[in-house]
């Protein structure tokens, strides 16, 4: 690396909120994150979230993919670890084994994630819990989590505008988001699946599909948003906390050590999310 390369990345760098930008975009790891994602995540009005993420784009350190309407950015690991390898490469008279070798902080397979874990949401009408679950999962979850979404009793309406809506207020891309039968995720050549979570009390008195001994699942009961009754601002409110409990209760989802976790303290993890205490 060139050293005015170097200077340019490093003064990217210089500045509180882009190296809190650079942090979470590495903690994301190779999917990156929906902008809208990163401005809720560090508070940050859109302007000023456009103003540092150019400014890491010149200099290497970040990279946009598009994701259906969306945009999503990356952290460069290749770019960052050149940075870091260029202060090393002068360590102790070109001896980094003395010190230790900066770059290798960051090794070559650093964030290559394993498949990602396919959460399937089960609501009987697949219309407006399920949808929800699915897109907050989907920007808050991956790369480590994709969400999904069916019901037994699929809307052929599709999903309830209102839930649309909220979600297109709040900066998800809804254009994929769709109602259909749970059928979909079985048979020999449907989609794998590892977590089976339904969003209601009953599905319309069927019981679930056989998804396979491997896959987990719990039962987070919520309310129904096709049922909210009272003014339009009321119903409103009331979709409003329907998705921050989701978002919350998926927030603790994704935190959890998937892979360490033996299966039965997985599922009594998974589980405890049914409880509104958790969520205070």
């Amino acid at each position: 690396m060139e050293t005015h390369s170097a200077a340019a990345g490093f003064a990217a760098l210089g500045q509180p909120t882009r190296l809190a930008l650079l942090r979470l975009l590495l903690t994301a790891g190779p999917g990156g994150l929906h902008a809208g994602e990163i401005a809720y995540r560090l508070n940050l009005a859109p302007s000023s979230l456009s103003f540092h993420l150019r400014a890491l784009e010149q200099a290497g350190l970040v990279a946009a993919t598009r994701h259906g309407r969306n945009l999503a950015y990356a952290a460069q690991i290749a770019a960052l670890r050149a940075l870091l390898g260029f202060v090393a490469e002068a360590c102790c008279a070109g001896r980094p084994d003395l010190c230790g070798d900066i770059a290798t902080l960051i090794p070559e397979d650093a964030h290559m994630a394993h498949a990602p874990f396919n959460v399937l949401f089960l609501c009987a009408r697949n219309s407006a819990r399920s949808i929800m679950a699915e897109a907050i999962l989907d920007r808050i979850g991956r790369p480590r989590f994709e969400g999904h979404s069916a019901g037994s009793d699929p809307s052929p309406e599709g999903p309830l505008p209102a839930v649309l809506d909220k979600l297109r207020a709040l900066g998800h891309d809804v254009s994929e988001l769709h109602s259909k039968s749970w059928n979909v995720f079985t048979g020999a050549d449907a989609q794998k699946v590892d977590f089976v979570i339904a969003l209601c009390d009953t599905l319309n008195g069927q019981a679930c599909p056989d998804f396979g001994d491997t896959v987990l699942t719990a039962a987070w009961p919520l309310p129904d948003p096709s049922k909210f009754t009272g003014t339009k601002a009321e119903r409103a409110t009331l979709l409003n906390e329907l998705y921050a409990s989701l978002r919350r209760r998926l927030e603790i989802f994704i935190s959890l050590p998937v892979t360490t976790l033996d299966r039965m303290a997985l599922q009594a993890r998974v589980e405890e999310l049914a409880d509104p205490k958790v969520m205070h």
